[in-house]
């Protein structure tokens, strides 16, 4: 981004906003979202959602694990709805282009004295094994959606990002990424005045997001 200016034309909202902010993202530690899964491994895709920003900004709230009715259905709409017209962040992108990576292995076993590998969940307790084994009735315990060994490709420590917020919000000096929550610093590059483009083909070196008939 060497230009002084920003052109937007795609999402109506950003209309409303006068200036906007080119931030930098500095991992402070590694950054882990489950992108892609492939067998036992887990992928970090090189760039950071608007989505995730916006909570790790604190703009909108949620808990950290859903439970009851709301398990598997994301609240984004309703978390995010109320920023309309307020504030809006672009998706962060790696600066120089690529992001690097590494893998690390994870083993989230019990540490009990016995355990043993049931049908898709760890036993901690020999009642939890399955009737094929013991002779008894099988158990109720719900098989476990979480995995316990495996390997994670995560951004490493040390790569910068960039990004552009929108409306006037103060930003904190650092925020919580991912689902470690790890520690990302924020620095403000400067600020963009806003202009507008009539309708056309423009090029683009930030990332952008579709829009929806929700922004944001």
């Amino acid at each position: 981004m060497s230009q002084l200016s920003l052109s937007i034309t795609s999402a109506p909202s950003l209309k409303t906003f006068q200036t906007a902010q080119l931030i930098e993202l500095w991992c402070a530690e590694p950054v882990f979202f489950a992108s892609r899964e492939l067998s036992d491994t887990y992928y970090t895709e090189g760039a950071i959602g608007n989505y995730a920003l916006a909570y790790a900004l604190g703009w909108a709230r949620s808990p950290y694990r859903l439970a009851g009715k709301d398990t598997g259905r994301p609240k984004y709409i309703e978390d995010l709805t109320p920023l309309t017209n307020q504030c809006y962040i672009l998706p962060a992108w790696p600066i120089g282009g690529t992001a690097s990576f590494r893998f690390e292995r994870f083993n989230g076993l019990s540490d009990s004295y016995w355990y043993a590998m049931t049908n898709n969940r760890v036993a901690t307790s020999r009642e939890d094994l399955p009737l094929k084994r013991t002779g008894k009735k099988p158990n109720t315990f719900r098989p476990s959606n979480f995995p316990q060994t495996g390997r994670l490709r995560v951004i490493e420590r040390g790569n910068r990002f960039q990004t552009i917020v929108f409306g006037d919000r103060s930003l904190p000096e650092y925020i919580r990424v991912g689902k470690f929550m790890s520690k990302v610093r924020v620095d403000v590059i400067q600020s963009l005045p806003i202009t507008q483009l009539p309708t056309g083909t423009h090029q683009c070196t930030a990332y952008l997001k579709v829009p929806t008939a929700k922004p944001l």
